[in-house]
């Protein structure tokens, strides 16, 4: 609870473009205002005019040109879309990210728990040598320390089949590509095939096992060493429910979708055709999906990136706009993204993204309703036209005209772009 505060603490701070623009012009326009005003009350003593007549026209200039509508005009806009957002479980720790949502035009998701579950299973064991008791309960021993849900999935398969894990020593986690361990005084390792053709290893006999359950969407882990492979593991995720409905309102949104995922190509491929997916970029490291979001915002400009785990904690930072899955999230993507959704549903990515084109929207709406306002109340002014009276009134009128239209950023009616 304390931590919410914070970020919400911290989201009052926080500043997109507009109100940044807002405030450079401020720093200008202000001390212009007030030199324009002394003129005006100096002018009857350099020119013998009248005192009563420009020292009212001082008064009414200042209060023509108060820009106190344009000033609101984005932060309230934003509190209410951050508002707004927040009952609908979307946490937005800034008005500077609800206004980059604004202005996406491409979204990026991790696959392994973000478009999936994050909870594989275990859906086959083929041995090479031996049998599938000694080849799971080795991929356990190597697992065991391991936070990896593929790794998960595996310890759990062989502790359902009655089996205990071996003993391994020297664990070591290869981030991207599987892990590595001591048995029976012997280095093995367990992980994708990428792995194994680095240490050297000859996969012909085993790529048209490898290429078969890949094209069905699973994915393979090797268990092995330097000398050869020692058996197969084949692993496979439950998709969200609402994932295939979200890519399609992103899509009616006008947006591209890409998968980033360290997954192999084949199995991403098949995901990304069951869910509508436009692009793919598969086997990527955590170097290489930071990489993959830089190209992306070159390719496309303003660039949101969805994912839940450590992995994924470098892009989430990259993107323009990072989102993490906040119930299955971990800290650490939770800490470097911008946008958590508290309920892990992923329609709430498009909810998310009409609330910031809405807010932005308004944001603009206001901005140029209050210059229009000073553009015709301060000549007006100046050339004595109106009085205090009327000036005041349009100037209150203003101030609440922009509060009003800024209120309308929290109300999404479903469809609404």
């Amino acid at each position: 609870l304390s931590k919410i505060i914070r970020l919400v603490e911290e989201a009052q701070e926080q500043k997109g473009r507009a109100q940044q623009w807002i405030e450079r012009f401020g720093r200008r326009y202000t001390p212009a205002v007030l030199v324009a005003s002394a003129l005006f009350l100096l002018a009857p003593f350099a020119f013998g005019l009248s005192w009563e007549t420009w020292s009212a026209r001082a008064v009414v200039l200042l209060v023509a040109a108060a820009p106190c509508a344009l000033i609101m005009s984005t932060p309230i806009a934003m509190a209410a879309g951050i508002g707004s957002a927040g009952r609908r479980g979307i946490l937005i720790k800034g008005g500077a990210h609800l206004e980059h949502l604004g202005a996406i035009r491409a979204v990026a998701f991790d696959k392994t728990g973000t478009l999936t579950h994050g909870e594989p299973i275990v859906t086959d064991v083929i041995p090479l040598t031996g049998d599938a008791n000694e080849l799971l309960a080795l991929a356990a021993g190597l697992e065991h320390y391991s936070e990896h849900p593929l790794a998960k999935a595996i310890v759990d398969k062989a502790r359902a089949a009655g089996v205990s894990p071996a003993e391994v020593s020297g664990f070591e986690a290869l981030t991207g590509a599987g892990a590595r361990g001591i048995a029976e005084g012997r280095t093995w390792y367990i992980g994708n095939p990428k792995l194994f053709e680095g240490q050297g290893v000859d996969l012909r006999t085993v790529g048209p096992e490898i290429t078969r359950l890949q094209e069905e969407g699973k994915t393979v882990v090797l268990v092995g060493n330097e000398a050869g492979v020692r058996g197969l593991l084949a692993l496979q995720d439950r998709i969200r429910a609402e994932a295939k409905q979200a890519i399609a309102g992103l899509h009616a949104l006008g947006l591209r979708t890409v998968m980033l995922t360290g997954d192999n190509a084949r199995t991403a491929r098949a995901f990304a055709r069951l869910l509508g997916i436009d692009d793919v970029r598969a086997d990527l490291k955590p170097d290489d999906k930071v990489r993959a979001v830089q190209q992306l915002q070159k390719e496309h400009g303003a660039v949101l990136m969805v994912g839940d785990g450590v992995n994924d904690a470098p892009a989430l930072a990259a993107a323009t706009c990072g989102m993490a899955m906040g119930v299955a999230g971990s800290d650490a993507a939770i800490e470097a993204a911008d946008i958590a959704l508290m309920a892990d549903d992923l329609l709430k990515v498009e909810e998310a993204l009409r609330l910031g084109r809405k807010a932005r929207r308004v944001s603009v709406q206001n901005i140029v309703f209050s210059i229009a306002i000073l553009v015709a109340m301060i000549p007006l002014a100046v050339v004595g036209v109106i009085g205090v009276a009327v000036t005041v009134l349009v100037h209150e009128a203003s101030e609440l005209l922009a509060v009003v239209n800024g209120l309308r950023a929290a109300a999404l009616r479903s469809g609404m772009q």
